[in-house]
């Protein structure tokens, strides 16, 4: 009976021409704003590979000059393009691409693409998850809002209910054929995504098993989000006297949950966990450079200290006679002490975002699409813990190179030597910077609560669309 109620329905709906059209302008964004991530990816990661060869080509013909000279020098680290925000960019836009990584000081990363968008931006980019996360709803809405109460009002209810149908199968019969004309606009932008992601998108730095598995997670969290909105339909549709009211009452949950609940945990974000202003933040690291974490810990009374330690731990008159240059030891300990405040202070800030995320997720209850999102933009690489993840990496990348050039300060010249210069051979000797790409299963680890959420948001549009039925009535 489940089936013949799914076969029904599905033939309606596909003689539907407010579906076919609906369907096919969804259809239509969806794959080109995946095309256009496509390109984008492609583009990007060209650029940002290019950039990774110029700035090691640079670094190794720097010519000869002192190593902490060299290290002044530095190096540009690159964060490496997710193939998969071919789909959905996640936060990328706000953050930085690119960060300067050089001796004394951790920066902040550059460069954000937002920052040189139009002015349309602030209404969104279109990305394949955009569509699939606020559109695609609206498409399911137009399906199911009339589902129960167009046969009421047409009379058929009651011909449907006296013919033995059980109300049950009545709801699992219409989700099955709503289904059926989703997947009929799914399956086929899910094979151009998969087209366009490998293809314009390069499937280079992730292995297919990889892809495959966040392919798949992805799969899932949107099935659990858009199925939950195809029982919602259904639920309100049964409960609802005519069809305008069911349509009211969805359109309704559509904008609390695609509107109203995530600007709340945006302006409560702000509101609870602040983060200083790029140009505060920057002005604090300075400070703190200077005049130490405490605020009384000068660098020249930690100079003095560490020529003081040095002497007595070698047993040395003075500087002249340490077997090693001092100047080395000196730009290490301050390196080691600019590294603290660096940690300290990036560690605040990432504090607080994990706050803000928190916060995020305390009203992802309200709104499933918050969870989607979270899940979405971590399976594709493009979240905020993947940017972190960068950030620390090319920061121990730094603090390597620079301890690299202090060491032959110290151990390769003789205090005083103002002459002492490397050449290419040093610079050969550090290596090229290697990024370890987070795993799947990390990734899904993280997400458990996502996933929870949604599953449980399935579970109670499931049972409300039970309910709903069970109370049916042909009047």
């Amino acid at each position: 009976m489940i089936r013949a109620i799914a076969r029904k329905e599905w033939m309606e709906l596909s003689r539907d021409g407010r579906f076919r059209v609906a369907g096919a302008l969804v259809f239509l964004l969806a794959s080109v704003g995946i095309a256009v991530g496509a390109l984008h990816v492609r583009d990007s990661r060209a650029e940002r590979e290019a950039g990774a060869r110029l700035t090691r080509q640079h670094w190794l013909e720097q010519g000869e000059k002192n190593p902490h000279s060299a290290a002044h020098y530095g190096v540009w680290a690159f964060k490496p393009e997710s193939v998969l925000a071919t789909f959905d960019r996640g936060v990328e836009p706000y953050l930085g691409v690119a960060v300067y990584l050089e001796a004394h000081k951790r920066n902040a990363t550059q460069y954000r693409p937002a920052a040189d968008s139009t002015a349309a931006a602030r209404f969104g980019e279109l990305t394949g998850a955009g569509v699939l996360q606020l559109l695609l709803p609206l498409l399911i809405i137009l399906l199911t809002y009339s589902a129960f109460t167009a046969e009421r009002e047409q009379g058929t209810l009651r011909l449907l209910l006296s013919s033995g149908v059980r109300r049950h199968q009545l709801v699992l019969g219409k989700a099955l054929g709503v289904g059926l004309a989703l997947a009929a606009l799914l399956v086929p932008l899910f094979v151009v995504a998969v087209v366009l992601v490998v293809g314009l998108g390069g499937g280079a730095g992730v292995s297919p098993g990889e892809l495959l598995g966040r392919l798949s997670g992805l799969a899932l969290g949107y099935g659990l989000y858009l199925s939950g909105f195809v029982f919602l339909g259904l639920a309100v549709s049964a409960w609802a006297r005519t069809s305008r009211g069911a349509l009211v009452v969805l359109l309704g949950a559509w904008m609390v949950n695609a509107l109203l609940v995530p600007r709340l945990a945006v302006d409560a974000a702000r509101a609870w966990a602040p983060v200083p202003t790029a140009q505060d933040f920057a002005r604090q690291l300075a400070e703190d450079y200077e005049k130490g974490l405490s605020g009384h810990d000068p660098a020249d009374q930690r100079q003095a200290a560490l020529e003081r330690e040095t002497l007595a731990r070698n047993g040395a008159a003075s500087l002249e006679a340490l077997p090693v240059n001092f100047r080395g030891i000196a730009l290490q300990a301050g390196e080691e002490y600019s590294n603290r405040v660096g940690a300290q202070r990036f560690g605040e800030l990432e504090t607080r975002y994990g706050e803000q995320e928190r916060l995020h997720r305390f009203f992802a209850p309200l709104s499933p699409m918050l969870a989607l999102r979270h899940l979405s933009a971590s399976l594709a690489r493009t979240d905020l813990s993947a940017h972190l993840r960068f950030a620390k990496q090319a920061e121990q990348y730094r603090q390597g190179l620079v301890k690299q050039m202090n060491d032959a300060v110290t151990f390769r010249s003789k205090y005083g030597d103002a002459n002492y210069k490397a050449d290419a051979s040093l610079w050969r000797e550090v290596p090229e910077l290697r990024l370890d790409e987070e795993r799947l299963s990390d990734a899904l680890g993280a997400q458990v609560p996502e996933l929870l959420l949604l599953g449980l948001w399935l579970a109670w549009t499931t049972l409300f669309a039970l309910r709903a039925c069970a109370r049916l009535s042909a009047v």
